[in-house]
């Protein structure tokens, strides 16, 4: 991982974060996201916690992000690195119910030692028919976590967010799929890209809370979709 780190912040990251839900503008999206309206609810959790804050005070290079790769055997987003998440059930009382249901029975993560700083609005995923609530999380105990189902989870990471905003992690994916070819922000994390609708939504939230550091958007790598 780089060392590269963010300019400090005046706030609290945490605070930050929470200050989402109030402020946050719709995710503008490609021609390709938007061909057919999503219709399927659905939510992610993008899961934050500590690596190292020595003065108390939470800056976005003292957290990781909890990222996972998807089975190269599903129906939908095969191989892709995402966060965890899906589909909402009769049972659950709302999105955030959704992302952590789904985190726990995809990573094992305890939904009871999970605070949700905020709820971000839904989303439209329409190649999968989705329209996915990001809700943003923060895991102040962390313990090691291991795939539950490998049929739907091959592998987790705890990536640096210090890592995710080094502008040398950072181009710009050209994705060629049947007869559509579009661009989407991309990270490199340890040479596996991170692409499509999660590098969108962290792209954005980074921009949000002021973390984002510049980056040559004019770097591109073709990728197959």
């Amino acid at each position: 991982m780089s060392e590269t780190e963010a300019e400090p912040v005046a706030e609290d990251a945490l605070d930050e974060l929470r200050a989402l839900a109030h402020g946050i503008r719709p995710l503008p999206l490609p021609a390709a996201y938007r061909e057919f309206p999503a219709t399927r609810p659905a939510s992610v959790l993008i899961l934050f916690s500590p690596r190292d804050a020595p003065d108390g005070v939470w800056r976005p290079t003292d957290l990781n992000l909890l990222l996972q790769l998807r089975s190269s055997t599903l129906r939908e987003h095969a191989g892709q690195v995402s966060f965890p998440g899906g589909r909402r059930e009769p049972a659950d009382a709302g999105p955030e119910d959704t992302a952590l249901r789904e985190a726990a029975e995809e990573t094992g993560v305890d939904p009871s030692a999970v605070e949700v700083l905020s709820t971000l609005p839904a989303l439209p995923l329409p190649v999968s028919d989705h329209l996915v609530t990001p809700v943003i999380g923060w895991w102040p105990s962390p313990s090691p976590l291991t795939p539950i189902d490998h049929a739907e989870t091959t592998k987790l990471w705890q990536v640096p967010v210090a890592h995710l905003l080094d502008p040398t992690t950072r181009f710009t994916a050209v994705v060629e799929r049947s007869f559509t070819r579009f661009a989407t922000p991309a990270f490199d994390v340890d040479g596996t890209v991170v692409w499509g609708f999660t590098a969108m939504v962290l792209d954005r939230l980074f921009d949000a809370v002021g973390w984002a550091l510049p980056w040559d958007d004019s770097r591109t790598r073709t990728i197959a979709g």
